[in-house]
């Protein structure tokens, strides 16, 4: 049930919202980029969400769209809408530190693919959003922008790497933001923030500089509704010739499933995976969120934790095999201004020989086939996100648990998100309750690989039986 947080009606709107009616004339872009600034100057000394932010340019292109507008002319289905932008995109003419101090003076020539879509529909960029360094971690350290802190207890971290988008969006900084996602970086604060975070299939928005673990990396929106992340969707997917990996154009649109009737589906319900202890409250949480979507939505439910292997070994020589050789090569220089647990990393990776990384490859091949093969009995797959509850933003990790020596800590306190980068899978995070403290809990939902429609569909379907948009953190009072 959702409870313990403020009702008030938030004066930002959602996208869709805000969208319409800026078109529509019943709002002007330049009123909502003054409400963005404001609640970014409010709030962000505190929540550290962003780095750089466009005051100016950010006003300058409102005025420029509402004149526009006055004419008849509309650039797209964002017309003036303004965005938080991950400081891990490719952003032309506009620093991007990707969260280190050696990338402080970093300014592209070129917009990545998401970027171009993003401004073609006609969307305002309005700031830089925090990220851990390179997006290497699932906490929001960060010696860059601060630590990112969560809006409904500051003490707390937010998750990363994508930090600072999901909370810009939370705090109702903006109406939505761009994140990636590699191993939970986007699903990751999205639940412990509270909002709505799509991974899709590998490819479905094409992500281009190259990353050293292009075979795990998505790019994508953190939204505050199921829908708008839908129409995010609509926009920015398609093929791209500059990723190799990006695929087809959708055939259907995404947002109008999201308004259809959900058909019924079969859904399995694994309360935990691997054997991994799930804190009692989001256990609680999310046993009573299924109960009710059980008793009122279309769905076959089966129940029993899977018996699958953990892959983390898998995930870690891939992960740091490929982060840690790559960047150890290029910043052999910068060593002393690395964050002590990316500079680890890269050392861990100097163990990592090439027979190790194809036995990765083939034993990730191997779990993929096994999460695939349940996909033949089922629609949907439903875990907790996240099996532990924030801890304090100064920390990479929860405060009980014992350094392994791993160059993926994080990996061990999110072990129900990067599975799914190894798979292919889509996999969301939605808002499902809140603890005993008040602190969001998410649902994890996956699906069969390229049927991200059906996990919006069933995801809007959830929305709509508990609705949580009008929830906001008591911090926003």
């Amino acid at each position: 049930m959702m409870q313990n947080s403020q009702q008030n009606t938030p004066e930002m709107p959602d996208l869709l919202t805000a969208s319409a009616e800026i078109r529509q004339g019943e709002r002007s872009s330049v009123s909502l980029v003054e409400s963005c600034l404001t609640q970014i100057k409010n709030h962000n000394p505190t929540l550290n969400a962003f780095g750089d932010v466009y005051n100016q340019q950010a006003l300058e292109d409102a005025e420029a769209c509402d004149n526009e507008r006055k004419q008849g002319k509309l650039r797209g289905p964002l017309h003036g809408v303004p965005f938080g932008i991950k400081d891990l995109f490719s952003t032309a003419g506009l620093r991007t530190t990707k969260g280190s101090l050696t990338g402080t003076n970093n300014v592209p020539d070129t917009d990545a693919p998401i970027i171009e879509r993003l401004k073609a529909a006609g969307a305002i960029i309005i700031g830089k959003t925090a990220t851990t360094e390179f997006g290497w971690s699932g906490a929001s350290y960060s010696r860059v922008f601060g630590h990112g802190r969560n809006p409904w207890n500051p003490e707390l971290t937010s998750g990363g790497s994508s930090s600072g988008s999901a909370i810009s969006v939370a705090a109702r900084m903006v109406p939505a933001a761009l994140g990636s996602d590699g191993g939970g970086s986007v699903r990751i604060p999205g639940a412990f923030c509270g909002i709505f975070a799509l991974k899709a299939s590998l490819g479905r928005i094409p992500t281009w500089p190259w990353s050293a673990t292009e075979m795990l990396s998505h790019a994508g929106p953190l939204t505050r509704t199921v829908r708008d992340s839908a129409l995010l969707f609509d926009l920015l997917s398609g093929p791209d010739s500059r990723d190799h990996q990006a695929l087809p154009a959708k055939n259907e649109s995404w947002l109008a499933r999201c308004d259809a009737p959900l058909p019924e589906m079969r859904v399995h319900y694994s309360p935990t995976l691997f054997g991994t202890p799930v804190d009692s409250a989001i256990a609680n949480c999310v046993d009573q969120a299924v109960e009710r979507i059980a008793h009122n939505l279309p769905i076959r439910l089966t129940a029993r934790p899977l018996d699958w292997e953990s892959p983390l070994s898998t995930f870690e020589t891939l992960w740091t095999g490929g982060r840690g050789v790559a960047y150890g090569a290029a910043l052999q220089q910068q060593m002393s201004q690395l964050d002590p647990g990316f500079a680890a990393l890269i050392e861990h990776a100097k163990k990592i020989n090439l027979a190790d990384y194809l036995a990765a490859q083939k034993q990730r091949a191997a779990f993929a086939g096994q999460v695939h093969k349940l996909f033949d009995q089922v629609d949907l797959l439903i875990t907790p996100t996240i099996p532990v509850q924030p801890f304090a933003a100064d920390r990479h990790a929860p405060a009980n648990q014992a350094d392994s020596g791993s160059s993926v800590e994080w990996a061990r306190w999110t072990p129900f998100t990067w599975p799914f980068n190894l798979s292919g899978n889509p996999a969301a995070t939605i808002p499902c309750g809140f603890t005993p403290e008040g602190l969001p809990v998410g649902l994890q939902v996956i699906g069969r690989r390229y049927a991200e429609a059906d996990v919006l569909q069933f995801c809007a379907a959830m929305e709509a039986l508990m609705p949580w948009d009008q929830h906001q953190p008591a911090l926003l009072a």
